[in-house]
């Protein structure tokens, strides 16, 4: 033990003090002259002698006092200092991204060393390898007093870019050209990078270097795909250790939700492992970020850009589009697939469901009515991208005495015929491609020397031609005309999408081409490569979005994907919305290595802070003065107050209840003593699981914001327990739902005593979906045919579909909508007047998936995302949640309320 304020210990000085004054006897008492004392004068007694504590009670407060000047002294027990420097040393702290998942342990360890520092009286100079900032350079700070640099030290953040451990070669050179030389202290990060040999070198030469690390820790980072995948592919690289490691990759919406949760495993000795998520549509072009569980810091989140979308496109195929290496689908398969969500079938199914792009190829718009559905829906915003070919040729406008009519979904006016190049009958050769003027799309794609046409159609010349071409051959007759129809835009190649007239289909120039047309069609501009993107938002040593940081620059548009973030360019989201351009620290191509040790290596986890015992000595006074307090209360006789008597039966009635907790059977169940809700067992764990989630949700929800109080939800099933104790019971509809008799008889007998079930088929089918008024089946695929298996033999009474005027949307929240995680479908419950169980519905019916939007996990986190809403629909979800609670536990009680304005009417009558 050492002591801080040694001084202070003259107080036990005053210990004989205390001694002799809790032994001193009364002063002696005033002589006064009163007559009628002198009639006592006589009587010789001896004067009482003072009464003296008991031994117990003077080692008592002897020992308050000891315990207040020792506590005083501010008394410490060093722990972990082995090795620490006894003379002023250099601080070198990695303070990049690597260090972000361990970095409260590097500050509590390096406020163990400031302690050492400032009890030896010893300053020390401070480096950090990262920069703060793009204006602020690296360099060593002056010596500074121990308790400075905690204040320097404990507000650190790390940054979100690498170490320059480069710069801080030099400064450390400068330093020792200054002729400054002790002892090192090196807090390492554990991450190797090409400057490590002489920045050891410079280390060394500074003086002896003892280095800190965090053997065991994980450096992870989720870099872009590797195989030239994109979407949501990802991959996850990490520092090899000897052992397998497993991590939660979480799908992330802009406002938090999660849309989904994978499992990832990097086997023993692995560097890296790619991923794929698979998500419809729907769900996936609402991810914002991906991040791994329990990795703090910006190296577990990889951010997406529009890039990273996939559009639905639907293909309109045709008798022949099957046919291998043939079919008019083929080469756009193949290069679609990995970059968009391809839909194929007749034109009616395609437009049945929402769409970015149409692909038509050649045929595929013969007959007027195709043409009429297209243009309307092109008018509408959408883009439909034409190829040329025969049939084409054959009904395209053509010169002449009798022309035929024009296709309105033609960019550009066609010439009759076909324009063939080359061929044994032809002085012409295929022509090549001309480089792309700088308003096409495709400006940023290099053309390859072997892309040629051997036959296209042709344009009608016109003025304007050249404003409509995104592409031409090198005699300038355009390959891609455009034309804005309507909100929308059509396209056209002038060959087909075969490698019958070009081989243009057989390069990687059509993939980039098709590629850029769809993410334009989705409103996503594509900047030249030498176009400046400013930061909109850059990530934190948090890993968290916040406002750029000071001297933060703009970044070519070009380099993204590839290159990694330093101060001028820290990663983030760059450029305008429809050109927006995500930076993540896993864009630079360095493979993630072991860092080596300098020095002399250390666990930094045994460098902790001194345990100062000061306030817990000082503590034990004031809690030995209370008691002698009390004591001396306790012999003068003195009756307790009035407070203290309802203190000691407040404390009684407490121990009562205790007691009387602690004798409950344990064959009663929880559900007799407190209300809570229920859900069916399903046998399907992970549906389970949200049901328990969702009801949990949904009571704490009710607990915050209305009087009821609910415990935790019990799972039950109904042939088995007794269902008596809960007002209301969910019940999800799974595709293998089967009853029995025994539940039927169950569940007849709770909803006749006043019980509510709440039967969620946890999705909508659109092809079983109806609105008709006796209809409530329309689920999810395969639930239908479970619902009427689950629901036959339940006395469920003629339903009607509920709307704004029932009493379940006024009960607490005035609600027209009942959305869960999905909106839109109708929800069913008994006719209002109907007499059974006194007018309360005893079947709630649905398709909107409550349990999911209701569902709040372990961390207290949402982890599924409401579509299409988001957390406008959660709470929507979670009022009526509320409604259907107040509703199960209070019957009709508003019945006449929610009429009143019908009874006044009548009575006004």
């Amino acid at each position: 033990m050492m002591l801080l304020a040694p001084w202070m210990l003259l107080g036990l000085l005053a210990l004989p003090v205390v001694w002799w004054l809790l032994h001193a006897l009364p002063p002696a008492p005033r002589v006064q002259s009163f007559p009628p004392m002198a009639l006592l004068r006589a009587l010789n007694a001896p004067p009482p002698d003072a009464t003296s504590p008991p031994l117990w009670r003077l080692l008592l407060r002897c020992a308050a006092v000891g315990l207040l000047v020792l506590g005083l002294a501010q008394p410490i027990f060093p722990r972990g200092q082995a090795g620490a420097a006894d003379a002023d040393c250099l601080i070198v702290v990695d303070n990049g991204w690597a260090a972000a998942g361990t970095w409260p342990q590097r500050i509590h360890a390096l406020d163990g060393l400031l302690d050492h520092l400032s009890r030896t009286g010893h300053g020390a100079r401070l480096l950090l390898t990262a920069r703060s900032d793009a204006l602020d350079p690296v360099g060593v700070q002056p010596t500074q007093q121990a308790q400075v640099l905690r204040g320097m030290i404990d507000p650190l953040l790390p940054r979100a870019w690498p170490v320059d451990r480069a710069a801080a070669t030099r400064a450390l050179a400068q330093l020792a050209q200054q002729g400054w030389h002790g002892p090192v202290i090196y807090v390492a990060d554990g991450l190797a990078t090409p400057a490590d040999a002489a920045f050891g070198a410079a280390l060394a030469h500074i003086g002896p270097v003892r280095e800190m690390y965090l053997p065991g820790s994980d450096i992870t980072l989720l870099a872009p795909p590797g195989s030239g995948a994109n979407g949501l592919a990802t991959r996850l690289r990490a520092v090899p250790r000897p052992h397998a490691r497993t991590w939660q990759l979480r799908l992330e919406t802009g406002t938090g939700g999660t849309l989904a949760l994978m499992p990832v495993t990097l086997p023993a000795g692995g560097d890296h492992v790619d991923i794929t998520p698979a998500l419809p549509a729907e769900l996936r072009n609402k991810v914002d970020h991906l991040s791994l569980d329990g990795v703090n810091g910006p190296g577990g989140v990889r951010l997406l850009d529009e890039r990273e979308r996939q559009r639905p496109v639907g293909l309109i195929a045709s008798t022949s589009s099957d046919t291998p290496l043939m079919g008019s689908l083929f080469y756009l398969r193949r290069a679609l697939q990995p970059t968009a969500e391809l839909r194929e079938g007749d034109l009616d199914t395609l437009l049945a469901r929402p769409l970015s792009v149409i692909i038509a190829p050649d045929g595929t718009l013969g007959s007027p009515d195709s043409r009429r559905k297209v243009e309307a829906w092109v008018r509408g915003g959408g883009t439909l991208i034409r190829f040329a070919g025969p049939l084409l040729v054959q009904g395209g406008d053509s010169p002449g005495p009798d022309p035929k009519p024009a296709d309105t979904l033609l960019p550009v006016p066609l010439m009759g015929g076909e324009r063939v190049l080359g061929g044994t009958m032809s002085w012409s050769r295929p022509e090549h491609l001309a480089p792309f003027p700088a308003t096409s799309p495709f400006h940023d794609l290099d053309i390859p020397a072997d892309v040629t046409v051997s036959r296209q159609v042709l344009a009608q010349p016109s003025t304007d031609l050249d404003s409509h071409s995104w592409a031409r051959l090198t005699d300038g007759t355009p390959l891609v005309t455009h034309a804005a129809l309507g909100a929308g835009q059509v396209v056209l190649f002038h060959v087909t999408s075969t490698a019958e007239w070009s081989n243009l289909p057989l390069s990687g120039l059509f993939v980039g081409m098709l590629q850029h047309l769809i993410d334009a069609a989705s409103g996503i501009e594509t900047p030249a490569g030498a176009t400046l993107l400013a930061p909109y938002m850059t990530l934190d040593g948090d890993g968290a979005l916040v406002t750029p940081p000071a001297g933060a620059q703009a970044l070519r548009a070009d380099a993204f994907g590839h290159t990694a973030p330093t101060p001028e360019h820290p990663p983030g989201l760059y450029g305008p919305r429809s050109s927006r351009r995500a930076l993540n620290p896993g864009d630079g191509p360095a493979p993630l290595v072991a860092q080596d040790t300098i020095g002399t290596a250390s666990d930094l986890r045994g460098q902790v802070p001194d345990l100062a015992i000061g306030p817990l000595l000082m503590l034990l006074a004031a809690l030995l003065l209370v008691v002698d307090g009390a004591i001396s209360v306790m012999q003068r006789g003195r009756k307790w107050g009035r407070r203290a008597t309802v203190a000691m039966l407040a404390l009684a009635c407490m121990a009562h209840g205790a007691a009387q907790a602690a004798d409950i059977p344990p064959d009663v169940p929880r559900a007799a003593l407190e209300t809570r809700l229920a859900y069916v067992v399903t046998g399907h764990t992970d549906i389970d699981d949200v049901s328990k989630e969702g009801l949990q949700g949904l009571s704490d929800y009710v607990n915050a914001r209305t009087s009821a109080v609910l415990g935790h939800p019990d799972g039950v099933v109904p042939e088995r327990d007794d269902l008596s104790y809960y007002p209301l019971i969910y019940w999800p509809v799974t595709a293998d739902a089967t009853t029995t008799p025994a539940r039927t008889a169950a569940l007849n007998t709770y909803m006749r005593h006043g019980g509510i079930l709440m039967i969620d088929t946890q999705g909508q089918d659109p092809a079983t979906a109806t609105d008709s008024p006796g209809s409530y089946t329309g689920s999810a695929p395969g639930t239908a045919a479970a619902l009427r298996r689950m629901t036959a033999g339940l006395d469920i009474p003629p339903l009607a579909r509920l709307d704004n005027h029932h009493v379940l949307s006024h009960t607490f929240y005035l609600l027209h909508d009942f959305p869960g995680r999905y909106d839109g479908m109708p929800v069913w419950v008994a006719q209002e007047g109907d007499s059974t169980n006194d007018g309360v519905s005893p079947v709630i019916i649905g398709s909107n998936d409550w349990a999911h939007a209701w569902a709040v996990d372990d961390s207290g986190n949402t982890p599924y995302a409401p579509v299409p809403d988001g957390a406008d629909q959660r709470v929507l979800a979670y009022r009526f949640g509320v409604n259907a609670v107040i509703y199960a536990l209070t019957g009709n009680y508003k019945a006449d309320q929610v009429h009143v304005p019908a009874l006044l009417k009548r009575l006004g009558e």
